[in-house]
């Protein structure tokens, strides 16, 4: 299955130092983001929130105080629901110096050319918005979907994730409206593809890396799908 095998790559390279560096600099920086968030928090509870409650039976209670220690009880669900994104938007930082490590060591002789800052910055976003939506329309329609819920959370991942991370991959060696079209011709591998990594993201911990897993993998899936289809030479990119 070409999907896997692609995944398989691009968790390999994962461990390779040019890659392990980036990959670790996004974990920093995403943990990092918590940690300030949860401090702020905190410090807004204390901030705003009234002084002192009493309560019968109990007697005075300082809310601030009680709410803001409390708040560090959501520290693991907002990591739970925040991580993918997060991570997805320091992925984009990242997204393109591990494709061109992965085309340098597997494919020197057909490496693309890195997109202008503008287009990487709104390819980044579109991976971040299909993480952020498919996970708050999963979590609105769980309780009429019932068992069916998950069905909906990898099927509509995998085609989102599939669609944003392929077409990252590919507009390194194709324009836009060329890029579309190899993506739409090969629609049920991206998908694929895009479902494992929807698998890999619900994965506390694990998906703070998967990101750059999927820039990774879907840069050996572009170059396995092009080898498919007869194209063994560099694309002319314009």
């Amino acid at each position: 299955m070409i999907a896997l095998r692609a995944l398989l790559l691009g968790w390999g390279d994962l461990l390779r130092p040019r890659i392990l560096s980036l990959v670790l600099t996004g974990i920093a920086l995403t943990l990092v983001l918590f940690v300030i968030l949860q401090a702020a928090t905190f410090w807004l509870i204390r901030l705003f929130a009234p002084g002192s409650l009493t309560l019968p039976w109990i007697g005075v209670i300082d809310v601030g105080n009680t709410l803001s220690w409390g708040s560090l009880a959501l520290f693991p669900l907002m990591g739970f629901f925040l991580m993918a994104p997060v991570a997805a938007g320091f992925a984009g930082l990242f997204a393109e110096r591990v494709a061109d490590a992965v085309e340098s060591i597997h494919y020197p002789a057909r490496r693309g050319q890195p997109l202008d800052f503008l287009d990487g910055f709104l390819e980044s976003l579109a991976v971040m918005a299909a993480i952020v939506g498919i996970a708050l329309l999963s979590l609105i329609l769980t309780p009429f979907l019932g068992p069916f819920a998950p069905v909906l959370f990898y099927g509509a991942n995998g085609w989102l994730l599939g669609r944003e991370f392929f077409q990252m991959a590919a507009r390194r060696h194709l324009n836009a409206a060329r890029a579309g079209d190899l993506r739409r011709r090969n629609g049920f591998r991206i998908a694929a593809a895009g479902a494992l990594v929807a698998v890999a993201l619900t994965v506390p911990l694990v998906n703070i890396a998967v990101p750059l897993l999927a820039a990774a993998a879907f840069t050996h899936l572009f170059h396995l799908i092009s080898a498919a289809n007869g194209q063994t030479r560099r694309y002319p990119r314009g």
